[in-house]
């Protein structure tokens, strides 16, 4: 009699667990797919974790590359994001619209500079001033990013051929930079960053974004970056007729096709793809990155947002919550 009570017990005891196991199944959180330009890695790391923390049933997938590389994977590979968020507004509307996207918004800005370390040649006499001096000696070595890839990488040339305008110390500044510079020349500026670390790099041209980032981060080696003049850096609009004077050609939309880059000041462009899968959950995170919030995280990390930001393309196709929010930012 108490052997069959005890395998009554066991039983139960046996069912109930196998019930509450049950009762605990996990519910797969939703998707949510962004394609991003390599110099937003850190800020929108920050924005994700923020976003699924205040949403915990939305997963944010993240892909970092060039901004034309991530275009290329929408257009040419037929792959599908949910967000695309490029560093060259452009990039958006040369490459993406109309067939794959109906609308941008220019959202934050940015500038180039030039990092190094506490290892990069001649690190104790660089400066704003005299950076090109120091950069030309045959001992140092200087990387940027591929510019059919990249707009780090025709953005460091423009502010070269800038440059050869505004020294008139120098001839020939833009040729006799990009002559020595071919053996550190990646897909993307992120790339180069362990190339610097290891002081295999003396100096990188970057968005000053990425360096300040850098410079807070939890770095092997002291970072540092040279703050150029504004006529060449591409940072502001007071000298967007000078920025005119420089220009670069990349491929385009098809092969054998270019496109001619000139000079403009920095401005990011943000859109969701036609083809996103998960339009709803997109509208959520830009809602988010509109916010107090997300305008918050992109300054604290160097990019000062645009304000209010500006839409282009078809607007009417733009969420009414995403315009009435951006008019809002002031």
């Amino acid at each position: 009699m108490n052997i069959r009570k005890g395998l009554v017990i066991i039983l139960t005891l046996i069912i109930a667990f196998s019930l509450i196991g049950c009762g605990e199944k996990k519910v797969e959180k939703q998707k949510l797919k962004i394609f991003h330009a390599g110099s937003l890695t850190i800020p929108f790391k920050q924005l994700e974790d923020a976003f699924e923390k205040e949403n915990p049933n939305i997963d944010v997938l993240r892909e970092a590359a060039g901004s034309r590389k991530c275009a290329r994977k929408i257009s040419e590979l037929n792959k599908k994001a949910d967000i695309m968020a490029s560093a060259d507004y452009s990039v958006i509307e040369k490459l993406l619209m109309p067939e794959y996207a109906d609308w941008n918004i220019s959202f934050v800005t940015n500038e180039m500079s030039i990092m190094y370390t506490e290892q990069s040649k001649y690190h104790k006499e660089i400066n704003g001033d005299n950076w090109y001096k120091i950069l030309l000696r045959d001992d140092v070595s200087v990387g940027r990013s591929d510019p059919n890839a990249d707009p780090c990488g025709y953005r460091t040339l423009l502010v070269w051929q800038l440059a050869d305008k505004y020294y008139t110390d120098v001839n020939n500044l833009d040729k006799k930079l990009k002559s020595k510079d071919n053996q550190y020349v990646r897909p993307a500026e992120v790339d180069l960053l362990s190339l610097l670390e290891t002081g295999e790099l003396d100096y990188l041209f970057i968005y000053r974004s990425v360096a300040q980032q850098h410079k807070m981060g939890d770095q092997k080696h002291d970072i540092e970056y040279v703050i150029l003049p504004n006529k060449i850096n591409l940072k502001t609009s007071e000298y967007s007729d000078f920025y005119k004077n420089a220009k670069v050609e990349v491929s385009g939309k098809k092969p054998g096709e270019t496109i001619t880059k000139t000079g403009a000041p920095m401005v990011y462009g943000i859109t969701i793809p036609s083809n996103a899968e998960n339009k709803e959950l997109a509208k959520k995170f830009l809602q988010f990155l509109f916010s107090e919030k997300g305008i918050k995280i992109m300054e604290d990390n160097g990019q000062p947002f645009i304000k209010p930001p500006v839409i282009t393309g078809k607007t009417d196709k733009v969420p009414e919550e995403i315009k009435n929010q951006i008019s809002q930012i002031k």
